[in-house]
């Protein structure tokens, strides 16, 4: 399933232990900085050939949370490991030539294509940086492999970006990760500036090569609902803090955390019949600021079963029976009540 030596599905690629990231903002000649702390505490693993899912609303830590992974931008406490290895502590060529392995796609396919170069030298990029031992024949001849099987035709390997679709031009994106046989790819939402239509085929896309080629994939984005059709485990981020991560089946049918519930109360359902009768535990008022946390659970300021202790005490993630994690002190309430 690899072409690293001893690896087999199941077995853990990646792990990240205590993570933490913040940003200092603002300041001028008068005023100091603040601190917003993007990521806190983030700890959790990745097995190979699964696809982990992380959801959550804009201001979460979703995307900055898999530049850290990918070591785009540093984290300031916390480790990444990759097979053992502990990616904060590789610079510079070490660094350079584990790029192969861990590739990213972008959101909006267009703005991550250099408008001056030919879809076959975008893709063909990272084979001139990471392969230097193939001659141009050679990496020509693997672009248009990449290319057929991403839908693209191989007259296409002249054009340049703008002469695509929005769709067209993310299947350049995925074939740009692939050339190097990469093992994990960051998906950081890839779909959320497609139409419907097109988001289909690309998830389509992405769980097919998935499957074909044995990929490790982290799959970012705010709508569950997409989340669900690729993913095997979901993480829920709030505010920079895990408040669950559990297998995909059992987090739609009995999420734990009123975040959860809240984020699948804004995922349709085609069923009228079926709509009316769930429970509706929606959001309410706007996220808070990551410079000024609310005390104690930073959800409690709009999740309607608050109580006194949650502004005092933070929730700790506890491991439930089933196996999930989850952080709400209210967690075995809110179980035997049905959510209620």
């Amino acid at each position: 399933m690899s072409n690293e030596p001893g690896i087999q599905r199941g077995d853990e690629l990646l792990r990240v232990e205590k993570l933490s990231k913040s940003f200092m903002i603002g300041g001028g000649l008068f005023r100091k900085p603040v601190e917003l702390k993007a990521l806190q505490d983030i700890s959790f693993s990745v097995r190979a050939g699964e696809t982990l899912g992380i959801v959550g609303e804009s201001g979460c830590g979703k995307s900055t949370l898999g530049r850290c992974i990918l070591q785009l931008i540093r984290a300031e406490e916390g480790q990444v490991l990759w097979l053992g290895r502990d990616l904060g502590k590789l610079a510079g060529e070490d660094l350079r030539l584990l790029r192969g392995d861990l590739q990213v796609i972008f959101q909006d396919p267009l703005a991550s294509l250099n408008p001056r170069m030919t879809v076959g030298e975008i893709i063909a990029e990272p084979l001139r940086a990471l392969r230097p031992d193939l001659d141009a024949a050679e990496r020509r001849e693997r672009v248009l492999s990449m290319m057929s099987g991403m839908g693209l035709r191989p007259e296409m390997i002249n054009r340049y970006p703008h002469e695509f679709s929005g769709g067209q031009a993310q299947r350049i994106g995925i074939a740009r990760a692939l050339i190097t046989g990469p093992k994990l790819i960051v998906c950081d939402e890839p779909v959320s500036a497609l139409d419907v239509s097109i988001q289909a085929q690309i998830l389509n896309l992405l769980s097919e090569i998935r499957d074909r080629m044995g990929l490790t994939l982290i799959f970012i984005s705010h709508n569950l609902s997409v989340v669900r059709h690729v993913s095997d485990r979901i993480l829920v981020l709030y505010l920079g803090r895990i408040v669950e991560l559990a297998d995909s089946d059992a987090l739609y049918d009995s999420p734990q955390h009123p975040y959860t519930r809240a984020l699948l109360t804004a995922v349709p359902v085609p069923d009228p019949k079926k709509a009316r009768q769930r429970n509706i535990d929606g959001l309410t008022g706007e996220i808070p600021s990551p410079i000024n946390q609310p005390s104690g659970c930073t959800f409690r300021t709009r999740c309607r079963f608050a109580e006194d202790r949650c502004g005092k005490v933070r929730p700790a993630l506890e491991t439930l029976p089933d196996g999930r994690l989850v952080a709400c002190h209210r967690w075995r309430e809110l179980e035997l009540a049905g959510g209620a």
